[in-house]
């Protein structure tokens, strides 16, 4: 197996205070922001804005597009929310497997259920992250049925992306550590660490296969050289 360390390549700082979710598109690089719950089209070269609208998301952090709408993770509404993409409106919500209370909590602190993070569409399935129960399922996207789902490397799952043979790649950011899985099985295929203090929250692939992220704890926004 090759090891390698991430060049971290920051390009811009998102315009909303936390982004937590992206997804690469020939239009734009689109994002979602934690804090204020709201998606946001990125001009691929400058960074600039170039529209955003309100989602009734709650902690937002995982964004996909697919079928012709924005799916975006409502982490702490526990559902994953279909939106229609010229109007902002959420026309459906699915449930959200495997939630729960997280692993990485502060000792001490106070527990809430939460759910999804990272998302992805694939062949006209949705593909979901979720760190409480540390897993990545593959739902229907029609009434959120699990059809398949695999353990997660590390502690914290977060951003994943589709590379173009059909292999994930997916973010533990506790660990640092961004793997490349066999979403047959879940089996690693390939890794790469990346160095601190970078945080690995939003993940997406463009159509160069360069490996983008956000930060949420920075407000940074680049691509993982490797």
């Amino acid at each position: 197996m090759t090891v390698n360390i991430a060049t971290v390549y920051q390009r811009s700082t998102s315009p909303g205070p936390q982004p937590n979710g992206l997804q690469a598109a020939e239009d734009g690089l689109w994002y979602i922001d934690q804090r204020n719950n709201k998606v946001y089209k990125l001009d691929w070269d400058s960074g600039d804005e170039i529209l955003s609208f309100d989602t009734t998301t709650e902690h937002a952090s995982g964004i996909t597009i697919g079928g012709g709408y924005v799916w975006v993770s409502s982490t702490f509404g526990l559902t994953i929310h279909k939106i229609d993409m010229q109007t902002g409106k959420t026309v459906q919500e699915l449930p959200t497997p495997g939630v729960g209370q997280v692993a990485f909590s502060p000792l001490g602190a106070a527990a809430r259920d939460s759910g999804a993070h990272g998302l992805e569409w694939r062949d006209d399935k949705l593909w979901i992250a979720v760190p409480p129960s540390q897993m990545i399922y593959q739902v229907d996207p029609s009434n959120g049925d699990v059809l398949h789902s695999f353990k997660a490397p590390g502690l914290r799952v977060h951003g994943i992306a589709f590379d173009e043979d059909g292999h994930l790649w997916s973010a533990d950011t506790a660990s640092g550590v961004v793997s490349l899985l066999d979403v047959s099985d879940g089996r690693v295929i390939n890794y790469i660490r990346v160095p601190w203090p970078t945080e690995v929250h939003g993940l997406t692939i463009d159509s160069a296969g360069k490996l983008w992220y956000c930060d949420a704890e920075t407000t940074a926004v680049g691509i993982l050289g490797r």
